[in-house]
């Protein structure tokens, strides 16, 4: 069993809910942490399913929150993106895009297959320096608050499971098994090299 906390990356589309909510779950529980989006810019809901609210990656959460107050406080209290901002803002100062990191991670964790392929085209396409490899896990969660919680809760007990492990590299595959059984939801694995 390694004493070093695992590197891990939680990913999803715009770095605001479902990655977000395992980075506060992780990070409660002492792992290094980070979280990432994918996609070119930030989408929140907007007023109809047509107008999303669309930021880039270098707005704070702060001001996201600041334009949704001044644009409909009360729609975005209901639907519960201000409270979602309040919990991002107390986490970390903006969104982050993953194909901008440069650090390295023990373990990458996507939140949906689409994003798990860009992350998997992403890190294929980078020159490999160091060999050493990483995983790359994708776990579907659905894009709202109660998927959210239970998406972070499974992330959570897997990485603490992943940490126990004597031989990360023998046992993932076993385990990958045993938590697809369990929750019911497919996992899909890769391994990536730096």
């Amino acid at each position: 069993m390694s004493t070093v906390p695992l590197r891990v990356a939680v990913v999803c589309a715009s770095n605001q809910n479902r990655s977000m909510e395992a980075h506060y779950f992780l990070s409660k529980r002492g792992f290094s942490v980070r979280s990432f989006g994918t996609g070119t810019h930030v989408k929140l809901p907007g007023p109809a399913p047509d107008q999303p609210n669309v930021y880039d990656f270098q707005t704070t959460y702060d001001q996201m929150y600041n334009d949704l107050v001044s644009k409909d406080r009360d729609l975005y209290t209901q639907n519960g993106m201000l409270h979602m901002l309040e919990r991002n803002k107390r986490i970390k100062p903006r969104p982050e895009r993953f194909q901008n990191c440069q650090d390295v991670f023990d373990l990458i964790v996507t939140c949906e297959e689409s994003v798990y392929d860009q992350v998997v085209e992403d890190m294929n396409s980078r020159e490999q320096v160091t060999c050493q490899p990483v995983h790359v896990i994708n776990v579907d969660i659905e894009d709202n608050d109660e998927e959210a919680t239970v998406g972070a809760i499974l992330i959570c007990k897997l990485c603490q499971c992943i940490q126990r492990t004597e031989d990360m590299e023998d046992e993932l595959d076993e385990l990958l098994q045993e938590f697809e059984e369990k929750s019911g939801r497919p996992f899909l694995h890769t391994v990536c090299f730096y």
